[in-house]
């Protein structure tokens, strides 16, 4: 039996071409999505600085400290998504994410946040009546297509999240020869997992999750298992920045004991614990990996994110 050249040339050829097809339609497809997603998420963004901040801090409805509880550092993530945006739309993937992730400490204070600006938020709609009649004024615009300001203000969480799997998707689907794959591969999603947290003061040792990106190391909670959509799924807690960091095996270097492992930040130090020889060695070499490759992007630099956190 002989194979004959089809129209596009030899048939190795052309199922390599295929491939390759397939692979730039999902990317179409994914980078389609990217875009679309992030000027929904921008808009719902303004909808909370534009209706609610700024409009507050102009008729005086709330003091400037408990505005600046409740919304953190929403508006700076407006404006650094506002500019994400525009490279992505022009289809610069690559470059709009190194521009991007140097303002993620901006997120990082929000995730740390995130629970005093709820808890401070249902504090002043139970005691000020007028805040209460604003934000039920404001939420019945028809721009706010029924959205509540509670869900909107858990966007800037979310969006983290959907991010790092669009990058995953763009990578696989990217050729290595494209100048835009080590930029938009480079600084993303490492591993994850269940370590135990071992408490200053003696309390009892508690297993958190984990999630350790290229530039930093996020604690994570499991969303409630009532919640329809969202059972199965983590919200962070946490954000811990690799750049200034420091790690060690403090003890375990036998198969049986497991060990532990101490992260020193410039804000904080953490003694994470576990009884898994291979996977308290994996997370070690893991974060040891991501704070050289990070020391490499920026030699004799003290930590972006920790000057401007």
């Amino acid at each position: 039996m002989s194979f004959s050249p089809g129209p596009s040339g030899p048939l190795g050829c052309t199922s390599i071409q295929e491939q390759r097809d397939r692979w730039e339609r999902k990317r179409s497809r994914t980078a389609r999505e990217l875009v679309q997603t992030e000027q929904r998420y921008c808009q719902q963004l303004e909808l909370v600085t534009t209706y609610f901040e700024e409009i507050l801090k102009a008729k005086g409805t709330l003091r400037q400290d408990i505005r600046e509880s409740i919304f953190s550092p929403i508006k700076v993530i407006h404006s650094v998504n506002q500019s994400l945006l525009v490279h992505l739309e022009n289809g610069y993937f690559g470059r709009g994410f190194d521009q991007f992730c140097p303002h993620l400490h901006h997120y990082n204070t929000y995730v740390d946040n995130i629970y005093n600006a709820s808890k401070m938020l249902g504090i002043h709609l139970k005691k000020n009546k007028a805040f209460r009649r604003f934000k039920k004024l404001q939420e019945a615009r028809p721009e706010f297509n029924n959205h509540k300001l509670e869900d909107l203000l858990q966007l800037p969480i979310q969006r983290i999240d959907q991010y790092k799997h669009f990058l995953q998707d763009l990578t696989a689907n990217t050729s290595p020869d494209n100048p835009e794959f080590q930029q938009i591969s480079r600084r993303w999603y490492i591993r994850e997992g269940w370590l135990k947290m071992v408490p200053p003061k003696g309390a009892d040792v508690k297993p958190k999750m984990f999630f350790l990106f290229s530039d930093m190391l996020l604690q994570a909670k499991r969303c409630s298992s009532l919640h329809t959509t969202n059972g199965d799924k983590f919200a962070g807690q946490y954000a811990y920045p690799l750049q200034d960091c420091t790690v060690e095996k403090v003890f375990g270097h036998t198969r049986s004991q497991g060990g532990l492992l101490s992260l020193t930040f410039p804000k904080a130090k953490l003694l994470l614990m576990s009884s898994n020889q291979e996977d308290l060695n994996d997370w070690y070499q893991s974060l040891s990996s991501a704070i050289r490759d990070l020391l490499h992007q920026h030699p004799g630099s003290s930590s972006q994110w920790a000057d401007r956190s």
